[in-house]
């Protein structure tokens, strides 16, 4: 299934090039100046503000962006994050793709309770379901369906809800006593 974005053509040179055509400067230097503070800020609630604030994206209660994650700079108002979510280190999440002859905007759709592993792209117009996994370093580039456990590049279903929560009924935890480093 294709990602859902919308396309729009160029002539001459490629769509970087003309970067300023489509999305203010002043736009992007706001959007980029927020998410360098953002994402060197150690204090989830306050990352939270400032993205909610200054760049208009939807991120849910108790949802934790870790270190250094990179929203889209250019269209972040298109990043949409559920509640109790946890976005991992270094993570890139894209609402926009700049091509040679064509430039692309999608909104990113990331449920409630979704565990994205750090190192992860995630690519516009993708939506990634309430409960899912997604491992570390892996390349979203299509749906992730709620419950599953997904990973790789290219990104692939490793466990369907179903068996995801077979895995988890015979589980067996034996839990540690939180501990002060």
């Amino acid at each position: 299934m294709a990602r859902k974005t919308e396309r729009y053509r160029v002539e001459g040179a490629n769509s970087l090039w003309n970067i300023y055509d489509t999305v203010s400067f002043w736009k992007v230097m706001k959007c980029f100046i927020v998410i360098q503070i953002g994402r060197f800020t150690p204090f989830l609630r306050v990352k939270n503000w400032l993205y909610r604030t200054f760049l208009k994206m939807e991120i849910g209660e108790q949802t934790s962006i870790a270190l250094m994650v990179m929203p889209d700079t250019m269209f972040p108002e298109r990043i949409h994050i559920g509640d109790n979510t946890v976005i991992g280190f270094s993570t890139t999440i894209l609402a926009h793709e700049y091509l040679i002859e064509e430039y692309r905007l999608g909104d990113v759709h990331i449920g409630n309770e979704v565990m994205v592993g750090a190192n992860s792209t995630i690519l516009p117009g993708v939506t990634i379901g309430d409960g899912a996994i997604v491992s570390a370093a892996t390349l979203v580039h299509k749906d992730v369906p709620a419950g599953c456990l997904a990973g790789g590049n290219p990104m692939q279903i490793i466990y369907t809800a179903e068996q995801m929560a077979e895995r988890k009924r015979n589980e067996v935890v034996e839990w540690c006593t939180p501990q002060k480093y």
